[in-house]
């Protein structure tokens, strides 16, 4: 998809997508070693957006090795703000950061947990319970607001005792698979198994 920039110089102006869904963007440093303040970003004014008002997001899938549960691996799962289903941190790619960077400190803001960032599982549109903003200040109609999310998998080496979010939402471990039925969203769930498909014995575990 065009129109969504890579870069973390807090330029919002249009790049090209990765080529392929599992080609990874510019990586910068490492986002493990950010300062953690227990308290979550607010408000959207550093918020990235396409040329087309598309907001940007970033989302992250922390997961960890557990022989003891089917396919080996479980994936750390968050309740929603409505605490009616579980999710994945996610949260808005914000100017003085790189998507990298934004899908771990959703990870550690949401779940409260830290790691290694290192694979990128592709693009996922979805819509937002929110509003599309105004264009050229022209009502919109009402419709809600397209976001694109640039989903990436955390190797967690952390888990904190406290963290930012924890008093709205529950961290949860589950089998990958269980994951992926219980996710709420289903772009969550494309995600999810699209991440699965790259991993040996978790491509046939469900």
């Amino acid at each position: 998809m065009s129109g969504v920039d890579h870069s973390g110089s807090g330029s919002t102006s249009a790049s090209d997508s990765p080529s392929s869904p599992m080609e990874a963007p510019p990586m910068s440093t490492d986002p493990a070693a950010l300062p953690t303040p227990l308290m979550s970003r607010q408000g959207r004014e550093k918020q990235r957006y396409t040329q087309d008002s598309q907001r940007l997001v970033a989302g992250c899938i922390p997961v960890r090795d557990n022989p003891r549960v089917k396919g080996g691996v479980e994936v750390c799962m968050v309740s929603n703000r409505h605490n009616d289903g579980l999710i994945f941190p996610k949260g808005g790619w914000e100017t003085d950061e790189t998507a990298e960077e934004a899908a771990a400190r959703e990870s550690m803001e949401e779940a409260g947990v830290k790691g290694e960032t290192c694979t990128y599982v592709g693009e996922f549109s979805f819509k937002s319970r929110k509003k599309a903003l105004k264009k050229d200040g022209v009502e919109n109609g009402g419709k809600k607001a397209t976001c694109v999310a640039r989903v990436f998998v955390m190797n967690v080496t952390e888990e904190m005792a406290e963290w930012p979010e924890q008093a709205t939402r529950t961290r949860t471990w589950l089998p990958a698979m269980d994951a992926i039925e219980q996710c709420k969203h289903d772009w969550m769930r494309d995600a999810l198994r699209a991440w699965a498909s790259t991993m040996p014995g978790l491509e046939t575990a469900g």
